[in-house]
């Protein structure tokens, strides 16, 4: 019996680095050198431009990974070719993307934060990018923020805003990251990305945002895929051994049949 041939994809905060963070020496070590012992293809699949993944990943992160796939894979490289991309504003044209704009700008100036730090929406090739506390706030004050709107629900009582709003516009609204909001079409969500990957057996994915209204919650729910919900770095390492146990126990297993 032929070996399974497997994809892991990966979201990048909270799954492969800390929030907006680089990734830990030690965990891209046993990322490599397990997808080279295991045999599997590695890919990676963020909401964020390519720009913010090669600061996290490296800036050879398209030549390390089989698959890398930024704006949930409306960027995507396989094998390091860039394939073609699609617009946000073909889609949603510049009207209503203003209108977009124009309420954002205007809910954000009616909110009382404990700061706000500027950049506040990020127009990017497959999304725009909403942050009501801004894109420019340090480390520190990203997590002074996610625990602020723990409490507080500030991203979900906006996406709910949004909703009202723009109930035909045919956009999707989700909570991404520590700070922001992610608005794309329908059908934009990281599962965009399964449409590069080439045919294999089975593709896990790897990510901590999988509860309905995040954005790793399609591609957690995809029939097309097998989820792995996860905390953090550390549970990603974890989740990856139990997987690599139970193709462990499958081979064992049909070695077992095929010797009788």
């Amino acid at each position: 019996m032929s070996e399974e041939k497997i994809v892991c994809l990966f979201d990048v905060d909270g799954t492969l680095t800390k929030p907006r963070q680089k990734i830990e020496p030690q965990m891209e070590q046993f990322l490599l050198e397990t997808a080279k012992r295991e045999k599997f293809d590695i890919g990676i699949v963020s909401g964020s431009d390519i720009a913010k993944v090669k600061e996290q990943l490296g800036d050879d992160v398209i030549s390390k990974y089989k698959y890398v796939f930024a704006e949930n894979g409306l960027i995507a490289y396989v094998d390091e070719k860039q394939l073609p991309s699609e617009s946000i504003l073909t889609v949603l044209g510049d009207d209503a993307h203003q209108e977009l704009t124009n309420f954002c700008l205007k809910y954000i100036s009616e909110l009382t934060l404990p700061f706000k730090r500027g950049t506040f929406i990020e127009l990017r090739t497959g999304m725009v990018n909403v942050s009501p506390v801004g894109r420019n706030c340090t480390t520190a004050e990203r997590d002074q923020f996610a625990e602020y709107d723990k409490e507080h629900h500030i991203r979900e009582k906006f996406v709910q805003a949004l909703k009202k709003e723009f109930p035909d516009l045919g956009l999707t609204f989700a909570i991404g990251g520590q700070i922001s909001i992610d608005v794309f079409p329908n059908g934009w969500d990281k599962t965009y990305c399964l449409r590069h990957i080439d045919e294999c057996d089975k593709i896990h994915f790897f990510g901590d945002r999988c509860y309905e209204g995040g954005n790793d919650y399609q591609i957690y729910q995809s029939d097309l895929t097998v989820g792995h919900r996860v905390n953090d770095p550390a549970d990603t390492i974890d989740e990856i051994k139990v997987l690599l146990e139970v193709r462990k126990e499958m081979r064992n297993r049909d070695g077992a049949l095929q010797c009788r």
